[in-house]
């Protein structure tokens, strides 16, 4: 069985002059002062769970821990997303999101 690439070093070393500019995108973000970094944290896990993406939600929920979020407040983050895109957002992001919060230092 092939072993599969990882996307994003994939997007570094074939675009490295965009991933240096997504690089200083993502810092301007983190220095916003109109949320803290929970919140953040939270409203991004809370989109790409709408949007279906695991592997953003699996890197972001332990960041989202660190920042001070609950088990309870990741829960309802995903759990809200059924106002968006219904069941897809909660049955492929939810149980991921749990264990790795429960996984999580």
């Amino acid at each position: 069985m092939k072993q599969q690439t990882n996307p994003i070093e994939t997007f570094y070393r074939e675009a490295p002059e965009v991933a240096k500019a997504f690089d200083g995108l993502v810092e301007a973000l983190k220095h916003t002062t109109g949320l803290n970094d929970k919140t953040k944290q939270l409203i991004y896990i809370g989109i790409k769970a709408a949007l279906g993406d695991t592997t953003a939600v699996f890197f972001h929920v332990p960041m989202a821990k660190k920042a001070g979020a609950s088990r309870e407040e990741i829960k309802d983050t995903i759990l809200i997303t059924l106002t968006v895109c219904g069941l897809k957002g909660v049955t492929t992001s939810l149980p991921l999101a749990l264990e790795v919060y429960d996984k999580a230092e």
